[in-house]
């Protein structure tokens, strides 16, 4: 042969040295598309988890923009910024002070289109002062002052 020939022979890869790149070339993608997937998966569902906050500081509002303690008991329907409806109440219990209350906040989202619907629920302590019974609101702070007199100084 020729040393032109020669030349020609040590500049070709082999088949197996494609073969043998191509592989590492494949597993490569398949290790980068999955960590594309599970990228976009993350992101979607922090898009989930910021909406519903949206929603829950909505129906918060809407509860807290509530005067009366009856009307806020028996809740109401909202349209959603976004689209939807949000279904909501509230069971409220007095707490152990005067105008606060144990508040527990239940709500149904539904959301426009084909999607299912959500429930939550959520308990807070929440001061009200026009919610409150005056004559109950007078015994209870009666009953806090005694206590306070009884505590040594």
């Amino acid at each position: 042969m020729s040393q032109t020939g020669q030349a020609a022979e040590a500049a070709a890869f082999t088949l197996v040295e494609v073969l043998v790149s191509l592989g590492i070339f494949a597993l490569a993608a398949v290790a980068l598309s999955t960590a594309y997937v599970n990228v976009l998966t993350t992101y979607h569902a922090m898009r989930a988890r910021a909406g519903s906050a949206d929603e829950i500081a909505f129906v918060r509002a809407a509860l807290l923009a509530e005067p009366a303690r009856d009307r806020a008991e028996q809740g109401g329907q909202l349209s959603l910024p976004a689209g939807g409806t949000l279904r909501w109440r509230a069971e409220i219990d007095e707490a152990f002070r005067a105008d606060l209350f144990r508040v527990t906040l239940e709500f149904e989202i539904l959301p426009r289109g084909q999607s299912p619907s959500r429930r939550e629920r959520q308990s807070f302590l929440l001061l009200r002062p026009t919610w409150s019974d005056p004559a109950r609101r007078e015994k209870l702070r009666d009953a806090f002052r005694a206590r306070l007199a009884e505590r040594p100084a």
